[in-house]
Parts: structure tokens; sequence; C-alpha cells
């Protein structure tokens, strides 16, 4: 069981890493870097919007993974 909750936390933090990254890819390269992308907020829209919501479940997905592996590790 054990095996089983590290491999799916593995393949969840990688899902996560790669979404917030593809989120940041409309602030440029400027955003990745923490650099001011000049303030503007829009309305997400389409896939901007899928991905943040994708973002979302796959952070809560990863919290309830990391709390069921130090509970079956004791």
């Amino acid at each position: 069981m054990e095996t089983y909750l590290d491999i799916a936390l593995i393949i969840t933090s990688i899902a996560l890493i790669a979404s917030v990254i593809l989120q940041s890819k409309g602030a440029g390269l400027g955003g990745l870097t923490g650099a001011d992308t000049g303030g503007i907020f829009t309305a997400r829209r389409g896939v901007e919007k899928l991905l943040f919501r994708v973002t979302i479940v796959l952070s809560f997905l990863f919290f309830i993974l990391a709390i069921m592996s130090v509970i079956v590790t004791g």
C-alpha cells in the first residue's frame, strides 16, 4: 500500500508542477522570475479556466495523498 501511495504522490506532484508552469505561460517569461506583468487582471476563459480548476483539484489530491501517506507510514 505504501508503494502505491508513493507512486500516486509522485505522479500527482509532477502533474501539479506542470499545471502551475503552464499557468504562468500567459504572463510571459517575466512571470516565471517574479517580474511585474503590468497588473492587469482578466477573466479566465476556456483553457485557462480549465487549467485553473485542474490545478485546484491536483493540489487537493496532493494534500489528501500526503496525509494518507503519513497515516499509513505511521
